[in-house]
């Protein structure tokens, strides 16, 4: 189980920022006192405008960022005090990643695999199951720079779910994919709660969390606004679908379409 409580991320604005930002802020408030959590075995949605704090949450979660203020835990182990144990526990996707465009799929996964501790049967049982089921066998020899942008996010999955993670949290996953590999990409993390997994997802596609998620978070300005099944918040806001839930909340907290 997952617990965020009262999670708060401040971060400092250079001039440079100021300007970007068109505001004279020296700081910037990116997650406000958010706490929810999440069950074993469900999907989680985290749903928001870009700039919400979703991505800052969920780097939080993954150990990358320490909570200016607030707790998390991920299975009773804190992520300030026990980051080790955390990222045993978790595979963490942003559509960000890059990986070195010299290298094979072949060898990145096996290099990846070692540094969390598998032996050689390990590795190339998992290999093969995940090339398998992403078509990634045909290119694994090939230099990443050479793959297109759906197989770089392919292989990209594999190699973060080498380890065979109870946790799996991905940002953005179907980002810029075509609509083929966006669509194994939902299926296989369909296949993970199958398997038991909890599965965090956050995205700004509402079509995606609504076939998708067994429970949403919509998160505005960094702060937590509503939390529910799609049918809790269609009843909450009185919306038909999630689209229309989201903007009428959008728009009760003063936000314009």
């Amino acid at each position: 189980m997952i617990e965020i409580k009262n999670l708060t991320k401040i971060y400092r604005l250079n001039k440079k920022q100021q300007r970007e930002q068109k505001t004279k802020d020296t700081i910037k408030k990116a997650v406000d006192d958010l706490s929810l959590t999440v069950y074993p075995g469900e999907i989680f949605g985290l749903l928001g405008t870009n700039g919400a704090g979703k991505t800052t949450t969920l780097r939080c979660l993954a150990t990358l960022l320490k909570p200016t203020e607030g707790t998390i835990t991920v299975d009773g182990f804190d992520v300030r005090r026990d980051s080790g144990k955390v990222r045993e526990k978790i595979s963490f996707l942003t559509n960000e990643i890059k990986m070195d465009p010299y290298f094979t799929p072949d060898y990145l996964f096996s290099f990846f695999g070692k540094l969390r501790g598998m032996d050689h049967a390990q590795i190339d049982a998992r290999k093969k199951e995940l090339f398998a089921y992403f078509g990634i066998t045909d290119f694994k020899d090939k230099k990443v720079e050479e793959l297109s942008t759906g197989m770089k996010q392919k292989v990209a999955i594999a190699v973060s779910l080498v380890h065979d993670p109870d946790i799996v949290i991905f940002d953005e996953p179907t980002n810029g994919l075509d609509i083929v590999t966006a669509r194994a990409v939902l299926d296989y993390l369909r296949k993970l709660k199958e398997q038991g997994k909890t599965v965090i997802v956050s995205t700004h596609v509402m079509s995606e969390a609504q076939k998708l998620c067994d429970r949403i978070a919509i998160i505005i300005d960094g702060r937590l606004t509503a939390l529910g099944t799609l049918e809790e918040l269609e009843q909450q806001t009185g919306a038909g679908d999630l689209e229309d839930a989201f903007f009428e909340l959008y728009r009760q907290h003063g936000k314009e379409a």
